[in-house]
């Protein structure tokens, strides 16, 4: 994308639900745009898909939208783009996912087309990995393309969009809504563009398209229009791509041909029978085998009967008998052969009697020979039949041990292709087995077991000490899910930090259980009340009670009784529990010991120690005064104790 395109986009630059930041638009598709994001909250880079405007504005599509967004959310597998938010900003409704740095199939396609075989299938192979998940859990992918398969710069390959998926259900398995056919008109199964109807074996057919693409460097149907395209679709086969790239196997074929079967019963029957087959394509592929017609007439669907006789040319020097076979991979009921694509074959065991031309009796002879070419043709058909099968014994829920013995009787291989979780097979039992029981199988083939991990269960980890930011990661990270964060005071936890969870640290859950966490707000606030003025040990008493710690220092007053509180620090506003109030308290009135030696001593002298104890001094002659310039009485009297700068009166004689 150029400068321009990203400055004239509305979108760059603003923040989606107060949290993911738009930085630039990396891609545009018939239904969203994809932009690289920062995740505020968790100083990560996501991808952010924004659905395009008129999409969401039905509460019907937003409905779904999220129903759809939870249901991927849960859907957890290296080979599947995790998604990690879904929200509505006013409007823009968006996802947001996994940033995958790197480049897409479509640009694998682009440069390496046609792509050898056995690279194509290991392409392919997590590509159907993430599809056989999708399908366990309920969920397909309706819009399986290669722009949809994103190849990390460190060699993952991830398949993204599940966003978009449905989940499978009673109620919700059309593709249309609306009127609008959800997917790429490219890759659409023919009964998505009859009814609308899509279930896992749509998903199948669009990864057999994607292989034919990769093998020849071009899309099977094109058209000059969607219409057309569809139109192929329905009433066109898949060319087999060994029409047009030399010395492809026809093993290879078969695989594209199964799985892009227009009549979808004779597809796979999901993503994971798919990987199976592909499988068995890649180990011969690897093997450098060039023809297995084995392998071939298991993967080529073919509808035919098992009794009807195709009329061949006679010719002077031989009769040709031949017979029909029917594929043990299609149903019992005959059916008429569909035109076959180009490059495609059909196998087709003939007996051949090579006669001389000469007159003799031929009643006998061939009598004979009927009988006998009867008794080959039977016979091959038997063992191209059902002679070489045998049906699949059940082993579900079985150990692996057990179910290995109870195969390996069955002159059957046993492997185990897959862990998986399960809520109702108990760990080390067989959840699934491919292929599935009473299904025909070739006498010593493999029968590969999924086994059951259990209950999916996480420990929820330990938060407390933790930012709110580090629990989140923490969370996720258990593969669980953020719930909210609840506020609460703290004496002791700082504020911001993580004071525990609900569920408890150690609990075990199901995978994406919210986890709630508990946030300290800090030390939870006390009011100060004022007690100036008022009794100090009654205000003590009250600021301990409400959790204060109380400082008290002393000071003399003339103003203020002794006692009582001068002044309060602080004395308004709130605390927190331990706060210092620091309180000064009234003495009273400092007083000062008249001296003892004032009375006799000469009015100079007396006054001046008075005067030198702060007291104002007042001389009066006494009623007997003589003029001899001594004190003959003090008020108050020697050794009274009065407050600091009283007036102190000396009589003289």
């Amino acid at each position: 994308m150029n400068v321009d395109a990203r400055a004239n986009d509305p979108l760059v630059g603003r923040v989606l639900d107060g949290r993911y930041r738009i930085t630039a638009r990396i891609a545009r598709g018939g239904m969203a745009s994809v932009y690289e994001a920062v995740d505020t909250r968790l100083d990560r880079v996501c991808a952010v898909k924004v659905m395009h405007p008129g999409l969401g504005d039905g509460a019907d599509f937003a409905a779904r939208f999220v129903r759809e967004a939870r249901a991927a959310a849960k859907l957890s597998h290296p080979h599947v783009v995790s998604v990690f938010d879904q929200g509505d900003d006013h409007g823009t409704v968006f996802l947001a996912m996994e940033y995958i740095p790197g480049h897409t199939l479509r640009d694998v396609i682009r440069k390496e087309a046609p792509i050898a075989p056995l690279r194509a299938v290991t392409l392919l192979e997590p590509v159907l990995s993430a599809l056989a998940a999708a399908h366990r859990a309920g969920l397909i992918h309706r819009d399986i393309k290669p722009e949809n398969v994103l190849m990390a710069d460190d060699g993952r390959i991830k398949v993204a969009d599940f966003g978009l998926a449905k989940a499978v259900s009673a109620d919700t398995q059309h593709t249309a809504t609306g009127g609008v056919l959800i997917g790429t008109v490219s890759y659409l199964a023919p009964e998505l563009v009859v009814d609308g109807r899509a279930d896992a074996r749509a998903d199948v057919y669009a990864a057999g398209v994607v292989l034919y693409e990769m093998l020849t460097g071009h899309k099977p149907h094109e058209g000059e229009s969607p219409i057309q395209v569809a139109y192929k679709h329905v009433h066109e086969d898949v060319p087999a791509p060994g029409a047009e790239i030399r010395d492809l196997p026809a093993y290879v074929d078969a695989l594209v041909a199964r799985a892009t079967a227009r009549d979808r019963s004779l597809r796979p029957a999901d993503a994971g029978v798919f990987l199976h087959q592909l499988h068995m394509v890649r180990q011969a592929l690897e093997d450098g085998v060039v023809e297995d017609p084995e392998l071939y007439a298991d993967l080529m669907p073919m509808l035919a009967s098992s009794t009807s006789e195709i009329d061949l040319p006679t010719y002077d020097d031989e009769v040709v008998a031949a017979t029909m076979v029917r594929s043990p991979l299609v149903s019992d009921h005959t059916a008429a052969i569909p035109p076959l694509a180009p490059g495609a074959q059909v196998v087709r065991p003939a007996a051949v009697v090579r006669r001389p031309r000469r007159r003799r009796p031929r009643g006998p002879v061939l009598f004979v020979a009927a009988l006998l070419v009867a008794a080959l043709v039977g016979g091959l058909a038997w063992w191209f039949g059902d002679g070489r099968y045998t049906l699949t014994p059940s082993v579900l829920g079985l150990t692996q041990a057990a179910a290995e013995q109870k195969l390996q009787a069955a002159g059957l291989e046993a492997s185990v292709s897959q862990h998986a979780y399960s809520e109702t097979v108990p760990s080390g039992r067989v959840i699934e087995t491919d292929p599935s029981p009473s299904e025909k199988v070739l006498d010593g083939g493999t029968v590969s077991m999924v086994i059951s991990l259990g209950k999916e269960r996480y420990d929820v980890p330990s938060l407390r000490g933790k930012t709110v930011d580090e629990a989140q990661d923490a969370i996720l990270a258990s593969h669980l899910s953020f719930g909210k964060s609840i506020p609460r005071y703290s004496d002791t936890v700082a504020e911001g930090t993580v004071l525990g969870s609900d569920p408890k640290p150690g609990t075990s859950v199901k995978p994406q259980t919210a986890v709630d966490i508990f946030v300290s707000r800090g030390p939870k606030p006390i009011g100060i009340e004022d007690f100036t003025g008022r009794d100090a040990k009654e205000a003590e008493k009250a600021l301990k009670k409400l959790g204060f710690k109380v400082e008290k220092t002393e000071e003399f007053s003339d103003t203020v009784a002794e006692g009582l509180v001068i002044s309060q620090t602080p004395n308004t506003g709130n605390g927190v529990k331990d706060d210092v109030i620091q309180l000064v308290v009234s003495k009273g009135p400092e007083l000062v010991q008249i001296p003892d030696n004032i009375v006799a001593s000469g009015r100079d002298a007396a006054q001046q120690e008075l005067e030198a104890l702060g007291f104002h001094v007042e001389v009066l002659e006494s009623d007997g005064y003589l003029g001899l310039g001594y004190v003959y009485s003090v008020s108050p009297g020697e050794g009274e104790m009065v407050p600091a700068g009283s007036t102190v009166t000396l009589y003289l004689v």
